[in-house]
């Protein structure tokens, strides 16, 4: 897996060393001395145009890391939290990467993502700003399967929707699961009959919704402190 730009990769190299391979730099001076010393033996030196091939022309900043593949948590592990955020749909990179920096960063356990075959995690790993490299994060198959049996350990399930409760009115159980669907589809038939409680951000101004990844930091925020 090869991701690139400087927060991400300075994120890496600060926190994951086991997990890198070797990186590589496109401008001289990119990295601070104690990392350059660190990674003395497993740094390589690019020419701009290779780096931004690499890149497949992303904005590499001069930086990029190879690291192990990203292994996937097992269903296992995510049970092992209280709070998991399931993303029902959710195929942007961008979106998807931004929640799981604010459920690392703000306190949720994990997150599934469901209704999709594959997903480049080198993406989500920079728009996530590194957190997916220490967020328990796994693909879903079967989503329903995974749902009945966390609904037998306890967990209750509370589904981001226009027309739900308003969220600052609730209080949500300790075991929880915040369900987020796709922009322009919301929520799927199949995981909204599984759901218990359906949650809505209250607007101040006569506006349809907020972007997936905004809404879903202020559901996690909320959800993260409203425990009965």
């Amino acid at each position: 897996m090869i991701i690139y730009g400087k927060q991400v990769c300075f994120y890496a190299l600060e926190h994951k060393e086991e997990e890198v391979q070797t990186v590589y730099i496109a401008k001289r001076g990119m990295l601070p001395q104690p990392l350059f010393h660190k990674y003395h033996d497993k740094i390589k030196f690019l020419e701009p145009k290779w780096a931004q091939a690499m890149a497949k022309g992303g904005n590499h900043q001069g930086i990029l890391v190879e690291m192990n593949p990203f292994v996937q948590t097992d269903f296992g592990k995510i049970k092992e939290s209280d709070f998991i955020v399931v993303l029902d749909g959710l195929t942007d990179v961008g979106n998807i990467g931004a929640i799981v920096r604010s459920a690392y960063a703000l306190g949720a356990g994990a997150v599934i993502a469901a209704g999709v075959k594959q997903l480049n995690f080198a993406a989500i790993a920079r728009t996530s700003a590194g957190a997916l490299l220490d967020m328990p994060f796994m693909v879903s198959d079967n989503i329903l399967d995974n749902i009945n049996e966390l609904k037998q350990v306890g967990y209750r399930f509370y589904g981001a929707s226009m027309d739900g409760e308003a969220v600052q009115g609730c209080s949500f159980a300790p075991k929880r699961v915040l369900v987020m669907g796709s922009e322009d589809k919301g929520l799927s038939k199949k995981v909204l009959s599984k759901i218990d409680t359906t949650v809505s951000i209250t607007m101040q101004h006569a506006f349809d919704s907020l972007n997936v990844s905004a809404a879903a930091a202020i559901l996690i925020h909320r959800m993260v402190y409203a425990v009965k």
